[in-house]
């Protein structure tokens, strides 16, 4: 019988990775209850699952999918703070060729787009795709540090943004783009299946292959990982690519909900959400060990929070200040360090030892 199958329960329960992110979301959920009390109500509406659980579901979608790609590109000890701009380029880019207006045909009202919407969807994630590949090939073949790789897209990332708009928000006019950030799939939103679909994907890539294997190897040490046969470069730039097109979808959900593309706002700090996401997910940022469904987790810790915060109606300019405070305290309570010194501030070493000798 292993170590671990002795301890109680309780025990056993707190050892698992996902203990600790769960109790965090649970505690979250419970305080906007308390706050909320028609918080847990959900009704059943034209079809259509409303409520708040429903609602904060449907905005971390986004993301949940940002986070994802973020995941990877830690595991391999890497960074990308210019997912946020690949947001803003891919709303942008999607934007602009849907276009779209209202033609009155023969009395029918018709949605025009300017070009075909797969067309636009496809050039939109290519755009994204090809940012990611270019924060990879900068990473991993120039060698630069991921940080300052993509410290460059950041920047010039929000200059392309605002070019493709002309500066300006770009209004989007054709009613079936609205149903990839606004439409219901049997009663749920179609945001998040497309997050499910991404995560079931990326899940079975790294259970059911070696590309998990070989993204922990990386991330613990690529050089050995190199010399014991892993495509360590390739890998990478891969992981940087998916990343920058999980931020294109995002920005494709994030633009059909609002109806239109701000290349200045989309997607702006989304980088460091997706970043406390990833951390309060349990995934290491010295790479090595990481968690998708901890990721998961953390986005909805993420949102959670945020709808908390605008629920009880703190004001705008301090929110941020509230919500750093809080993942701030989240992430001391998740650091097994500080409860073990907690723990020694609380409890007297002669009781713990006489605890010890009972």
């Amino acid at each position: 019988m292993s170590s671990t199958k002795k301890l109680p329960l309780w025990k056993r329960a707190q050892a698992h990775s996902l203990f600790w992110p769960l109790a965090t979301l649970a505690l979250i959920l419970a305080v906007n209850a308390s706050l909320n009390p028609g918080f847990w109500v959900l009704q059943w509406r034209d079809g259509h699952l409303y409520g708040s659980l429903i609602d904060i579901l449907n905005r971390a979608a986004p993301l949940m999918l940002v986070s994802l790609g973020m995941t990877l590109v830690i595991a391999t000890r890497g960074i990308d703070i210019s997912v946020g701009a690949v947001v803003a380029i891919s709303a942008s880019v999607a934007a602009l060729m849907i276009g779209g207006t209202l033609v009155i045909n023969n009395g029918v009202p018709t949605h025009v787009s300017r070009f075909p919407m797969p067309l636009a969807i496809g050039c939109a994630l290519l755009a994204a795709l090809a940012c990611g590949l270019w924060n990879g090939l900068l990473v991993a073949k120039i060698g630069l540090q991921p940080i300052i790789a993509t410290l460059i897209l950041m920047v010039a990332g929000r200059g392309i943004a605002q070019l493709v708009t002309g500066g300006q928000i770009v209004t989007v006019y054709y009613a079936p783009y609205f149903f990839i950030g606004n439409g219901f799939l049997w009663g749920l939103p179609f945001a998040l299946f497309i997050a499910a679909a991404v995560y079931v994907l990326v899940h079975l890539a790294v259970t059911r292959t070696a590309l998990g294997l070989f993204i922990q190897a990386i991330g613990i040490n690529p050089a050995a990982a190199r010399l014991a046969g892993v495509r360590e470069r390739l890998i990478s730039v891969c992981v940087y690519a998916f990343c920058g097109l999980t931020a294109g979808i995002a920005g494709l959900i994030i633009s059909s909900n609002v109806k239109s593309a701000d290349g200045n706002n989309a997607g702006n700090l989304m980088e460091l959400d997706a970043i406390l996401a990833v951390t309060l997910g349990g995934t290491l940022l010295t790479g090595g060990r990481f968690s998708l469904a901890g990721s998961l987790i953390g986005a909805l810790i993420i949102q959670t929070l945020t709808s908390t915060i605008y629920s009880i109606g703190v004001p705008p300019e301090i929110n941020l200040v509230v919500k750093a405070a809080v993942v701030f305290v989240v992430m001391l309570l998740q650091s097994a360090d500080f409860r073990q010194a907690v723990r020694g501030w609380v409890v007297r070493p002669q009781a713990a030892n006489k605890g010890g000798q009972a």
